[in-house]
This record gives C-alpha cells, sequence and structure tokens, in this order.
C-alpha cells in the first residue's frame, strides 16, 4: 500500500493515516500549495488567509488533507515510461569518444624519454593513423595525437641527426 502525500486525501486505514500527528514540514508543505493556488487566482485573500491559519493550527494529516483537497497538489513527477520519448533538443549532446590510437600515440611520444627514442616511429605511426580515423568518425583526441607526433618526430629528428653526427665523426677519423 502506497502513502499519499501528507496534503492528499488518504485512501485507506492503517498507519500514517489521517489521525496521523502532521510534522512542521507537513504544515509548511500545505501552505506552499496554499499559497500556489493563491497564486494562480483559486482563491480570495481571506480564505488563503483562513486556510494558512488553519494549517499552521493543524494536528493532524487528515486536517491538512482537508485544507488542500479541492487544489492542485503542484507538478505531477513524470516518470519515463517506455513510450516516453525526449526531443533531441532538450537531449544533452553526447560526447565524443576518444581515439585509442591517440591515446597511443601520446603514450608512446612521452616514453621516447624514457626509451631513448625507440618509441618515436610507433608514436609518429600511431598519431598519423589516429588524425585519419578521427577524421572519418568524429572521434576526440586530436590533441593527443598531435602530442604524439611531435615527440615522435622530435624523436625521429634526433636519432637522425645523432646518427649523421656519428658517420661524420667515423669519416674524419677514417680518413
Amino acid at each position: 500500500m502506497s502513502y499519499p502525500t501528507p496534503w492528499q486525501p488518504w485512501q485507506g486505514q492503517g498507519q500514517g493515516g489521517p489521525s496521523m500527528l502532521a510534522s512542521h514540514a507537513d504544515r509548511e508543505r500545505a501552505v506552499d500549495v496554499l499559497r500556489a493556488g493563491f497564486g494562480e487566482g483559486r482563491l480570495e485573500q481571506a480564505e488563503f488567509e483562513k486556510r494558512v491559519a488553519r494549517a499552521y493550527a493543524a494536528r493532524t494529516v487528515g486536517e491538512l488533507a482537508v485544507l488542500v483537497g479541492d487544489l492542485p497538489q503542484g507538478p505531477v513527477p513524470m516518470t519515463a515510461g517506455p513510450g516516453a520519448v525526449v526531443p533531441q533538443t532538450f537531449l544533452p549532446a553526447p560526447r565524443p569518444m576518444t581515439n585509442g590510437k591517440a591515446v597511443g600515440a601520446m603514450v608512446c611520444g612521452l616514453l621516447t624519454v624514457v626509451t631513448l627514442g625507440a618509441t618515436g616511429i610507433p608514436a609518429v605511426v600511431l598519431g598519423h593513423s589516429a588524425r585519419s580515423e578521427m577524421r572519418r568518425t568524429g572521434e576526440s583526441g586530436d590533441g593527443l595525437a598531435m602530442t604524439g607526433l611531435v615527440l615522435g618526430w622530435l624523436s625521429v629528428a634526433g636519432w637522425a641527426l645523432f646518427l649523421m653526427l656519428a658517420m661524420i665523426a667515423a669519416v674524419a677519423a677514417g680518413g
């Protein structure tokens, strides 16, 4: 058996019925309903004041229910049933997924420092592949892919410079 809100008419017997003592919160909720009814023009000033005074003097939930029984009880909660459809305009925009290859490119790019550049080429390959996929699918992660690309290319350039200097040194020493 479901229990009504404190100011709704009681439909059954037992614990929590109309003879249940009203709390301060129950009285305040009933006065809020009265204020809404008065604001909508459903009650005259004199009747509103009389009902508010009776609400604050009420001892039971049943007395409060009588005071607000002829007024709307406020907004009715809506439950989303199988037929309830919310227009797309009111739904939050879905966040695009982050491309996994972009994350991999960034991780490989950051690891070039630890691996002495060994992960530079995988960072470049993953970065280019991720950017291509992101253009097709609309996924996010462009900044991650670019970070991987820049760090990967810096690593490749560093190795190229190192190998070129090593070859120049070998030629100069052998000459």
